[in-house]
C-alpha cells in the first residue's frame, strides 16, 4: 500500500491557558482519496486543517502532508485577492517563475477543470458564491497541488450550489488523482466520499466506511 497523503500521530493543541482543542489526533487520508472530517462545533475539525495547512502550529505530536497543499476556507472572500478570475488563478503561480505562456496555460487547464474557463476574463464581485469557491479550487489545481483541504467550503451556499461542489470535488479527485479532506457537518455530502472521520473532543472516535458513520450520526440525532 502507498504512504497515507495525510498522516498525524498523538497531535495536540490547545488555546493559552484553556482546554485542549485537540488531544492524541491520529489519522490518516489515502493517498488519491476524498474524505471527510466531521464533528460537532468545537471538536477540533478546523483546527486540525489549520494545523495541517501550516496556518498553526501542533504543540505536541507529529504530522505529514504530501505536498504542495490547497487551502479553501468557508468564505472565498477570505483567499480571493485580485480583480478577475483568471489573474486571480494566475496569483498563486508567482512564485514559481514560470514564463507568460506557462502561465498562461496552468490558468486555463485549472479553470477548464473547474468548469469555469468561459469565465476567466470575468470579475470576481460578479460570481455566485459556488463560483467562488471553484475558483479558490481552480487556484489550488494551477500550483499542481496534490493536497486539498478545504474548511466547510458549501457553508454560504444555497442547496443545489452545495451538492454541486462537493460533486466537482469528487470527479476532481477522481479524475486527478487529488488527495481531498473536507470539513463538514451536512451528512448528505457523506455520500459523496470514500471514507469519513469522526472526531469528538479533539480526538478520533471513528473513521472508516461513510454510510456508517452516517448512519451512527443520524441514529444519534433521532428524536427519542
Amino acid at each position: 500500500m502507498s504512504e497515507p497523503a495525510i498522516r498525524t500521530r498523538d497531535l495536540g493543541f490547545r488555546w493559552r491557558r484553556s482546554t485542549p482543542v485537540l488531544q492524541g489526533c491520529t489519522l490518516n487520508v489515502p493517498q488519491g482519496e476524498f474524505w471527510m472530517l466531521l464533528g460537532t462545533n468545537g471538536s477540533g475539525k478546523s483546527t486540525l486543517l489549520r494545523l495541517l495547512a501550516g496556518i498553526l502550529t501542533p504543540q505536541t505530536g507529529e504530522l505529514d502532508v504530501l505536498p504542495p497543499l490547497g487551502f479553501v476556507f468557508q468564505n472565498p472572500d477570505h483567499q480571493l485577492v485580485m480583480p478577475t478570475v483568471g489573474s486571480d488563478v494566475a496569483f498563486g503561480l508567482a512564485a514559481e517563475r514560470l514564463t507568460f505562456v506557462q502561465v498562461r496555460a496552468r490558468v486555463r487547464e485549472a479553470l477548464t477543470a473547474v468548469g469555469l474557463l468561459d469565465l476567466e476574463r470575468r470579475p470576481i464581485y460578479a460570481l455566485s458564491g459556488g463560483q467562488k469557491q471553484r475558483v479558490a479550487i481552480a487556484g489550488a489545481i494551477a500550483r499542481h497541488c496534490q493536497v486539498l483541504l478545504l474548511d466547510e467550503p458549501t457553508a454560504l451556499l444555497d442547496p443545489d450550489a452545495q451538492l454541486d461542489l462537493v460533486a466537482q470535488v469528487r470527479e476532481l479527485v477522481r479524475s486527478r488523482g487529488l488527495t481531498a479532506l473536507w470539513v463538514t457537518h451536512r451528512l448528505e455530502e457523506l455520500d459523496y466520499c470514500d471514507g469519513a472521520i469522526l472526531l469528538e473532543r479533539g480526538c478520533v472516535a471513528d473513521r472508516g466506511d461513510p454510510h456508517r458513520l452516517r448512519q451512527r450520526l443520524e441514529c444519534q440525532q433521532a428524536p427519542l
